[in-house]
């Protein structure tokens, strides 16, 4: 149910209509995307690095007969191509490199229509800054965590309009828990998985343990302010027509 919500939370914001094609630029396992066709009956096109995404996507697209409607493809999100009614990107943002900014959101207006909509969902910082040696070594190679302003500035030089801005810090510590909780709670059955496919009992255990140990870290940043979750909703260009308020969010 949780997962429902939130992502209708993602549709509403874009405003999702039936027949309209959605970009997701790091779409992952395709969540966003299927959850839009089915419950929006929007066009959906993801783009993804992963193999192992772009694998699991097709092979679902193809079982469950969503070749209509849902579209997934492994490149680059500079190689974009085409036009769209809505843009969204969901955890993806911390690993486009701030040297980078001004390319992805230029990649953004090329793809977005005339006051299109978009909504970029990423962790930001107060300061901005790069990932923790720690944690850039084993779990987020290469991650950098921007400061709003950052972001605002990459975007509003790309000529996109900042619509709403939402900070869920705490929506994101309250995760973090239940992550640790869950993980914690099959710590066995993990341990088990991890030692069957690195075929080493010692790495299974460290493995386990590292996770536990960031995912206590990454909570308590977010619970002090020294990470945040910004969620931005944005426009190609200015549109005056849009809702003065969030009631077309959250009301159900």
């Amino acid at each position: 149910m949780r997962k429902s919500i939130n992502t209708t939370i993602f549709c509403k914001k874009l405003r999702l209509q039936a027949g309209e094609k959605l970009l997701d630029v790091g779409c992952g396992w395709g969540g966003m995307m299927f959850y839009a066709a089915k419950q929006y009956g929007a066009k959906c096109v993801g783009y993804t690095l992963s193999k192992n995404q772009y694998d699991y996507v097709n092979e679902k697209i193809e079982r469950e007969g969503w070749g209509d409607s849902v579209k997934i493809v492994l490149d680059d999100y500079r190689r974009i191509s085409g036009v769209f009614d809505k843009f969204v990107s969901i955890g993806m943002f911390e690993h486009v490199g701030k040297k980078y900014y001004p390319e992805f959101f230029g990649m953004i207006k090329k793809a977005l229509k005339p006051r299109g909509i978009g909504v970029l969902h990423t962790i930001g910082s107060q300061t901005g800054k790069a990932a923790d040696p720690w944690i850039a070594r084993y779990i987020f190679p290469g991650g950098f965590v921007p400061a709003l302003g950052m972001v605002s500035d990459a975007m509003n030089g790309g000529g996109l309009v900042f619509y709403d801005i939402e900070d869920l810090r705490m929506h994101y510590a309250k995760t973090l828990d239940l992550w640790r909780n869950n993980l914690a709670n099959n710590a066995i059955a993990v341990k088990k998985i991890v030692s069957r496919d690195l075929a080493d009992s010692v790495r299974a255990e460290n493995f386990y343990r590292m996770w536990q140990l960031y995912l206590n870290a990454s909570a308590v940043s977010f619970k002090t302010a020294g990470n945040r979750l910004y969620q931005i909703v944005f426009t190609n260009g200015a549109d005056n027509s849009l809702p003065l308020t969030r009631d077309y969010i959250y009301r159900f």
